[in-house]
This record gives structure tokens, C-alpha cells and sequence, in this order.
């Protein structure tokens, strides 16, 4: 793509350190060298993960630009050496992979080369002290420099009417938005050795890139460990005379880890999305959804707790954290609840923790029990200071009566709740102002809601080509007179959007903004409070 502009960030400006951690080489066959991180080792585990994220790497460096140059070189170099060019280039190539998440394979090995280039040069014995000041400018203006090969992104140009540090601040601060929809899918055995055999540097590269891409909303130390153990398990069984034996044990093994990695991306880039408030409704909704029967005090505590773990996980860089807090927080949804709910009882039988989490998480929604109409806060209470909690308490109560809406349409709901209160508790006459809004809700939110639990609870309850089958009858009544073609293409459509975000792990950001499509007939278009 020539002449779009590309960018160089001499680091992912996600606060992680780009340097990978302790990897040795095995020795396969004839002489095919494979590198096998090491942070399984325990004895070697936290040296080897402090060295590798505490001090950010080149991101810190470039932001801390400010405090001399000579600080910059001297941190950039420290964690170069300490961690030696191959756990630097590999760390890197995950780093670069969770930043640039929509960028090639050949964008992210262009960068990191240039990277790695960078800190071998300036940083061995004997260098020019101006030789990294001097590299990492000559990177920023190749960034900006028609052609260039490094990831694209629409903020380049931006930064490049830019100069000196200021540039080069702009250029680290760019990112790609996350995947909303992993692209990674694990070959088979047969074909993962193949690849394995025919390149294990290349394998191991273009792997990194893909999963680190995929998956680059998992905290950092949770990635590490599932890549390397990922890597250890093929570099193991495809030279084991046993590999389907060897690959079973083994992914075993590793499920837990495994599960960790996909439930943490998912948790986090929720967060990201939501921000800590709206991902504590998020999960509070989750929660009543599956035990409807529990009360509003029983549950709200519990979303807090979950949304703190993830605020305090999802950048960590201590290496247990997100195991850690999840597994306590398991302990206190099964204390809570296991007793007053069997499915939960069951999910917390297991001693491990985290499997029970992954159970909790994985449980369908219960039926809709049958419960007297939701009461409405009043005026007053909506622009108190409790006025937050009150709408959260009253969409709670509309959630535990429509177990089948998921989350992007509750998500829709929260959002409006919100901005009506912003609105119309800084107005003149904010009991005015609530209550036209609450007229138009009133006529809104019930086909709103309908259409949610009818499409989403056919899904749960329906086999797949079922389900296509009822939408067609459906869109057939509404619409007679639609030819054939356009049928077919809606009903594709809305089944798409059914099988992405009915799931009550749907991506947020991608599932938010078909919401007002799938249902804008629920309402008149502009006039919509929902929309």
C-alpha cells in the first residue's frame, strides 16, 4: 500500500517491558534449533519476569525522554543485556503483536527489527553515546516516510506534522483497537507439526504474532505462559514417537492456563470497552441472569469485587495476579451462592478454583421466573447520590425478568439510563425532564426487550439451522412482499448477529453498535431514546 502512512512506536505503548523472557534452544534432528521459553521454571520464573516487565523497555524509554537521553540509552541497554537479544526480540514480537493487533506478520517483523537493531547497536561496548537518540529519530521519520513498512494506523499522519519528541510521543501512543473477534484458530496436530518441522524459528514467529494478536487484551504474564507452554507442548510432541498420546497429555496440561488466556482477553477487553462501572453492572447482570432469584444486596458486591480484580489484573505485570484474584473472588461467588442455587453448587464442588470460575462463567442463563413488575425509581431518587445505584437496582430488576437479553442490549439500556440522568439532573427542571423521558422509555422499552428475549432465547433453545428456519417464518409474516434474495440476506444477517452476540461473552464494542441495526424497528429512527 504505497503512500499510506506508517508508524514506528519504539515500543507498545501498552506499559508492558518488550523484552521476552529466559528461553533456551532445543537441538531436533538435524541440528533444527527451536526456542522454548522458560518462565515454567520456578526457581527462574520471578527473576526472569521481573527482568522482563519492569521497566516497560523502550516505551518508558521513549517517554521518559524528558529526564535525558542518557537515561534512555542506559535503561533501553540495561534490560537488553540482562535479558540477552533473543528473549529481547521474542518478548518484542509479543509486545508489538498486542499493540499493533490488526497489523501483518511482515509489518511486525519489519518493527521488530528495527528494534532489536536499534538496542544491539547503541548498546554495545564502545557505542556512540548519541547512537540511540540518533536511531530512534532516524525510526520516527522512516514512520513517517511514504512506503514505509511498518504498521499502518489512521493517527500517523498525524504525529509526523509533528517534531522531535513530541513525534515521537504521538507515534508510541498509537495502537490498534483489539480484535473484537479473535482470528486465531489452533491447526491440527498433523498440520502444526509440519509447520513446525519445516521452519521452528518461522513457526514460532508467526505463531507469537497470531495468538499475541488474537488474544492482546489478556494481561501480559498470562499470555507469556500460555504461548510458552503452547510452543514447549509442539516443540515436545512432534519429535515424540508417541504425538497424539503426547499432544492429549499435554493440552490437558495446559487447559486451565489455556482457558485463562481466553476468559482474561474477554474479561479485559470488556473493561477496556466499558470502564470499571458499566463492566460492574455488565457483570452484575450476568450474575442475575443465571440466579435470577437472588437479590439485588446478594449479587451487587460480587460485581464489584469482579470488576476490581480485573482493574487491578488487567495491566498488572505480577506474574499470578489474575489467577490469584479470580480464584478468590470464586471462593466468594461460591460462598454466597452455592447454597441457595444448585448450578452454582455443582460449578463449586471442584478444589480447583479456576475450573469453578470457568464453570460460573460458562452456565446458561435460567429460565425467567415469574416475578411482580419491576418497581421504578422515582425522580427524586434518579438525582440523589445514591441516584447511580437506584438505576443500576432498577435495571437489575428488569434483567432478573429477561433472562434472555444479553449483554449488549442491557449495555444499551445502561447507556441511556445514563446520559437521561446527565441530562436531566443538571436541568431547570430536572422532574420535568424525567418525566417526558420516562413516557417515551415507557413506549420503547417493552418491544425493545421483546425483540431481545425472543431473538436471543430462540437462539439458546433452537438448533442453529432451527433457528434460521423460525427467523424466515418470521420476516416472512412481517414482510410478504420481500423477494427470496432479500430474505435469505436478512436472515443471514440477523442470524450472524444472533450467533455473535446472544453469548453472554459477546465482544461489547462490536455487538454495541449492530444493537440499534438489529432493532431499529422498534422504534422511529431519530426519535428513538434507544438508539
Amino acid at each position: 500500500m504505497a503512500g499510506r502512512p506508517r508508524m514506528l512506536a519504539l515500543c507498545p505503548a501498552d506499559g508492558i517491558n518488550h523484552s521476552p523472557g529466559s528461553w533456551h534452544y532445543l537441538h531436533i534432528n538435524a541440528g533444527m534449533r527451536f526456542p522454548v521459553p522458560l518462565f515454567g521454571r520456578r526457581k527462574e520464573t520471578s527473576l526472569n519476569m521481573r527482568a522482563a516487565l519492569a521497566l516497560l523497555l523502550l516505551l518508558a524509554a521513549v517517554r521518559a525522554e524528558h529526564r535525558g537521553k542518557a537515561y534512555v540509552r542506559d535503561k533501553v541497554c540495561q534490560e537488553f543485556k540482562t535479558l540477552g537479544k533473543e528473549d529481547f526480540r521474542t518478548l518484542t514480537i509479543i509486545t508489538s503483536s498486542r499493540k499493533f493487533s490488526n497489523a501483518t506478520f511482515e509489518e511486525i517483523s519489519h518493527l521488530v527489527r528495527e528494534i532489536v537493531s536499534l538496542a544491539e547497536t547503541c548498546c554495545a561496548e564502545g557505542a556512540d553515546p548519541s547512537c540511540y537518540d540518533a536511531g530512534s529519530s532516524a525510526l520516527s521519520a522512516k514512520s513517517c516516510g511514504e512506503g514505509s513498512p511498518f504498521p499502518a494506523h489512521p493517527g500517523t499522519a498525524g504525529c509526523c506534522a509533528q517534531e522531535g519528541l513530541e513525534q515521537k510521543l504521538c507515534l508510541a501512543a498509537l495502537r490498534h483497537p483489539p480484535q473484537q473477534l479473535p482470528r486465531y484458530l489452533q491447526p491440527s496436530n498433523e498440520e502444526l507439526c509440519q509447520d513446525f518441522k519445516k521452519d521452528p524459528k518461522d513457526f514460532a514467529d508467526r505463531f507469537l504474532h497470531e495468538y499475541a494478536s488474537s488474544y492482546s487484551q489478556a494481561p501480559l504474564p498470562v499470555l507469556l505462559g500460555s504461548t510458552r507452554t503452547f510452543l514447549s507442548m509442539v516443540s515436545t510432541c512432534c519429535i515424540s514417537p508417541a504425538p497424539t498420546a503426547c499432544f492429549l497429555k499435554e493440552k490437558l496440561e495446559r487447559k486451565t492456563l489455556s482457558l485463562l488466556t481466553l476468559m482474561s482477553n474477554r474479561a479485559c477487553s470488556r473493561f477496556t470497552a466499558y470502564g470499571k462501572d458499566k463492566v460492574t453492572f455488565s457483570y452484575l447482570t450476568s450474575l442475575a441472569q443465571k440466579m435470577p432469584g437472588a437479590s439485588f444486596e446478594d449479587l451487587f458486591p460480587l460485581a464489584e469485587d469482579a470488576a476490581e480484580v480485573f482493574s487491578q489484573c488487567c495491566d498488572a505485570v505480577a506474574e499470578d495476579c489474575m489467577q490469584k484474584k479470580l480464584s478468590e473472588h470464586t471462593a466468594k461467588v461460591c460462598s454466597a451462592l452455592s447454597a441457595g442455587d444448585e448450578r452454582f453448587a455443582d460449578c463449586c464442588q471442584g478444589k480447583n478454583l479456576m475450573q469453578n470460575y470457568f464453570c460460573i462463567s460458562a452456565l446458561p442463563p435460567a429460565p425467567t421466573p415469574k416475578l411482580p413488575e419491576a418497581q421504578k425509581p422515582v425522580n427524586e431518587q434518579l438525582c440523589s447520590e445514591e441516584g447511580a445505584r437506584h438505576a443500576k437496582r432498577y435495571l437489575f430488576e428488569l434483567t432478573r425478568r429477561h433472562t434472555s437479553v444479553p449483554d449488549a442490549f442491557l449495555g444499551k439500556l445502561y447507556d441511556t439510563c445514563k446520559e437521561v440522568r446527565g441530562e436531566c439532573c443538571s436541568a431547570k427542571d430536572p422532574s420535568a425532564c424525567l418525566d417526558s423521558k420516562h413516557q417515551r422509555m415507557a413506549e420503547e422499552l417493552p418491544p425493545f426487550l421483546e425483540k431481545a428475549n425472543q431473538l436471543c432465547g430462540q437462539y439458546t433453545e433452537l438448533n442453529f439451522l432451527d433457528f434460521k428456519k423460525r427467523l424466515r417464518e418470521s420476516l416472512t409474516r412481517k414482510m410478504p412482499d420481500a423477494s427470496p434474495e432479500l430474505l435469505g440476506q436478512l436472515v443471514e444477517q440477523r442470524a450472524d448477529f444472533a450467533s455473535t452476540c446472544c453469548p453472554p461473552n459477546s465482544p461489547p464494542l462490536y455487538c454495541a453498535s449492530k444493537v440499534s441495526t438489529e432493532l431499529g424497528e422498534a422504534c422511529d429512527g431519530d426519535s428513538c431514546l434507544l438508539s
